[in-house]
């Protein structure tokens, strides 16, 4: 390989690592940023978004959230679920429900939007023990809008998220 290749090669190789450094530590939105905490743990979940059929104010049948439902997973390992409340519940026994404080747009029409929870309950003993705050980031899928035909119907849409759990320093 000439040393012309091996600059254009390593060029390359330094705008990919660049990329992947500023997806890796893009900042989150105002609306659900946490400045001075600490991460305590990151995971991904799987699941979907369950929406009930209801009358709205305009007395409309229409889609609205009633609960999520999803695994989480670290390193293709279950760790723990996600469920109404919400509740994040781990398998070391800790668990946390919060309550929405903020929240930005997904990135697609289809995304659930990207959320800041602040902890209000907590159980058990373990990794979730002291957080103080839940970021919902990197959403895909999971929204549901419209009008919908039977009160009462239930319909999940699949969706996955990233949490990331935090503690005041």
């Amino acid at each position: 390989m000439n040393a012309t290749n091996q600059i254009v090669l390593a060029l390359s190789t330094l705008v990919e690592v660049t990329a992947v450094v500023a997806i890796a530590t893009a900042q989150v939105p105002n609306s659900i940023a946490a400045p001075g905490e600490t991460v305590v743990l990151k995971v991904h979940a799987e699941g979907a978004q369950v929406y009930e059929c209801k009358a709205s104010p305009d007395a409309k049948l229409a889609w609205q959230f009633r609960e999520p439902i999803a695994t989480l997973v670290v390193d293709g390992n279950t760790v723990g679920r996600h469920y109404a409340g919400p509740n994040w519940e781990l398998a070391d026994g800790s668990a946390i429900v919060g309550k929405v404080v903020g929240d930005a747009p997904g990135t697609d029409a289809s995304d659930i939007p990207w959320l800041k929870l602040n902890v209000v309950t907590q159980r058990g003993n373990g990794t979730l023990t002291g957080v103080t705050t839940v970021q919902r980031i990197n959403t895909q899928g999971g929204k549901l809008n419209g009008a919908c035909d039977q009160a009462g119907k239930l319909r999940a849409m699949p969706y996955a998220a990233d949490y990331i759990f935090l503690r005041k320093n």
